[in-house]
Order: C-alpha cells, then structure tokens, then sequence
C-alpha cells in the first residue's frame, strides 16, 4: 500500500504541472527516438544488405581484372590486365572448386523496340550466368550454350526494359534493335526491384557473350567472371585456386602478385556488416549524448521542485513520514518522467521509421528489443538523475523546512 500511494502522490505531482513535465520530457523523447531511430536503421540496413548479397547468387566468386603495374604481366605497365574467352575456357578446364562460371561483359546502348527506345546495359554472358546469380526467367526460354557457340542473336528482357519498349505487351517473339544489331527476344526475366544502392537491378538486356562481344564491343575482353563454389567452406580455397590459374596463365611465378582481383559473396557481407555495426554503433552513441541532456534536464527540474515544495515535505516529515518515503515519492517521479518520455520517444521513433521506409530502397522497422531498450535506458537515466534531487529532499530538516517560504 505504502509504494501505491508514493506511486499516486507522484504522478498526481506530475500531473498537476503538465506543461513543465511535458518540457521536462522533451529532452528524454528526443534522446530516446534518436537512439531508437538510429538503431533501428543501422539494422533494417544490415538486414536489407544481407538480403541483397544473398541474392547474389550462393557461395558467389566475383572475379575481375587488376591493375597492372609490371610489364611481366600481359599489356603494358600501368594498363589494366585483361581477361579473355581464352582464360574463361582454361579457368573451366583447371579449376576444381568452381561451378557455373559465367563470364559476363557490358555494353550501355540505346535499344529500339516495340513503340519506344530505351538506354539500358546490355549484359554479354553464358547460360551458367542465370544459375550462378540465382535469376529466373519468368517467361520464355533462356539462351543456350549453342546459341552462345552460334552467335546467335538473341535476348533476355529485363522487366524495366519490357516496360519501356512494350507497353503492357507481351515482348517474346518481337524484335529489337542495339546498335542496329537486331536481336530476337526469347525471355523476359524474373523482377528483382531495386538494389540497396537504388539502381534498378530490371533495367538490363542479357545476350549471348560471343555476340556482344562480336557485334557491340569488337574485342573479347571480359569484365567480370561470375562463379559459384560447391559449398561455403570451400570460399577460400576456390579464391586461392583462381588466383593461381590466372598467375599460371600469364606466367607470374611471385604469389604477391595478382591478375585478378577475387571477392566472394561471405566477405563481402562480413565487411558490410561490419561497417554497418560500427556505423550504427557510432551514431547511436552520438543520440545517446541528448539522453545525458535530457537526463541533466530532469535533475535540474526535480531540484528546482524540491525547492518549491519544501514546506510540503517539511510538513510529510513532521507528521510521521520517513526520509525514505520522501526519497522514494521524488524518485519515482523522476522515472515516471523518463518513462513517459521513452514512450513518446519511442512512437516518434516509428513515425519517422514509416517516413524514412516510403522514400529508402529497404524498410526501417522498429524492433521490439530497441523499445525495450529504449525503455530500460529510460528507467536508468530516471533512477541516475533523480537520486541526487530525492536524496536532497530525503534529508531536508523537517524545523527548517517547515519555516521555508
């Protein structure tokens, strides 16, 4: 009975000064959302970026040419090395711990079809490109190893691309044109949305590597080779196997020295997330400044309250009331305060979250172990900053309060 009385005559106290208490809590509701807020977008973006990679493809190798600054290695000092359809077919030949290497060259051009034109990239691979970045077509048939062999003229539409050009009409079957090439389009590729970085992952045209090479590029050169490794544990020794293909093909014997650059789909999510913790714990750490001051607020507003109301405490002490009552009743005032502003915090915390969700390419969610944060620190800054106020009230003399104007 005792702590539900204290507990009324607490929030009766805060309820009788609405405006200072609501002023008092501002500096808590503004910490609270900021820490909330920020936390809560470092995490939505970790989770939005491991979705992103994950769509990669799995046990994905991402290879692609260095810098060459010795002239032991092919083409000049300074030059960037190259890789040729001629290293694709002796890396498939060698390597043992790679699957699905697509080769994959780019070409941005202007393509005409259906009632409109359109800038896009158009992408140069093989049929191993789809399973290697784990893609579907949605309609049609993929090209073939065949058609690749053949030169053949043909294409898969991104959804953008059909979009663009063929304006709820179904594109199979119909011609285009890149470059004045005109190609045959077999399929229209599965929607993927917007990557992280924003760009539309559907505004793209895949074709035959030997025809985009041929009849848009006039080299075949290749800009980055795709590949999949049988399973995660075997990341490092397919990275390690690739290097040394590639030093071998360009007779390097010095292991330092690379010709191609080899990222794998694990260390790039383990550096995102990374980056991404430090980065939010960075930031969190800055919101987490204006919870001290909203802190500050509330010991300078409880202790201006003690002066005020000095004659009443002086009058509780003198009829019976312990220092430990009075201590009690002030403290909790100071953690109704903090707690009410984590809640306000916390609803400005997912207002700004369904702001920041319709304008970024991933959604922001509010976890249910942020509130809970949010509202522990909320009870810890109350009980921190509210002591020194009660304990001053608590030990106040009962004579002397009670002369107190």
């Amino acid at each position: 009975m005792k702590w539900k009385k204290l507990f009324a005559a607490a929030l009766d106290s805060i309820l009788k000064n609405r405006m200072r208490s609501l002023l008092t809590m501002l500096g808590i509701i503004i910490g609270v959302g900021a820490v909330a807020i920020l936390v809560s977008l470092g995490q939505s973006a970790q989770a939005a970026i491991a979705d992103e990679i994950g769509g990669l493809g799995a046990n994905l190798l991402i290879v692609t040419p260095t810098r060459s600054d010795d002239r032991g290695v092919r083409g000049q000092a300074g030059n960037q090395n190259e890789i040729t359809m001629r290293d694709v077919a002796a890396l498939r030949q060698q390597s043992t711990e790679l699957t699905d290497i697509a080769p994959a060259t780019y070409v941005q051009s202007q393509v005409v079809g259906g009632i409109g034109n359109w800038q896009t990239q158009v992408q140069g691979t093989t049929p191993e490109y789809l399973t290697a970045r784990n893609w579907a077509v949605a309609q049609g048939t993929a090209f073939t190893e065949a058609e690749v062999e053949g030169h053949a003229k043909v294409a898969l539409l991104g959804q953008t691309v059909a979009d663009e050009l063929f304006p709820g009409q179904n594109p199979l079957g119909a011609q285009i044109r890149i470059r004045n090439v005109p190609f045959q389009v077999i399929g229209l590729l599965e929607a993927r949305g917007s990557g992280f970085g924003g760009e539309d992952q559907d505004d793209v045209i895949l074709a035959p590597i030997t025809t985009v090479q041929e009849r848009l590029r006039g080299d075949e050169t290749v800009d980055v080779l795709w590949a999949s490794v049988a399973t995660a544990d075997r990341t490092d020794a397919a990275e390690a196997e690739t290097k040394s293909i590639f030093r071998s093909l360009n007779d390097i014997r010095d292991p330092g020295q690379q010709v191609v650059r080899v990222q794998s789909q694990a260390s790039i999510a383990a550096f995102a997330d990374t980056a991404l913790k430090l980065l939010t714990a960075l930031l969190g750490a800055i919101a987490g400044v204006s919870l001290v001051v909203g802190g500050i607020g509330i010991m300078n507003i409880m202790l201006v309250s003690v002066t005020e109301r000095t004659r009443e405490i002086g009058i509780r002490l003198a009829v019976g009331a312990r220092g430990a009552d009075v201590l009690g009743q002030f403290l909790i005032e100071a953690v109704l305060l903090c707690l009410f502003g984590g809640a306000l915090g916390t609803l400005l915390a997912f207002g700004v979250a369904a702001g920041v969700s319709a304008v970024a390419p991933f959604k922001v969610t509010v976890g249910l172990d942020v509130v809970a944060l949010a509202f522990a620190f909320s009870a810890a800054i109350g009980i921190f900053f509210g002591f020194y106020p009660a304990r001053k009230a608590a030990r106040l003399d009962p004579i002397e309060a009670l002369r107190h104007e």
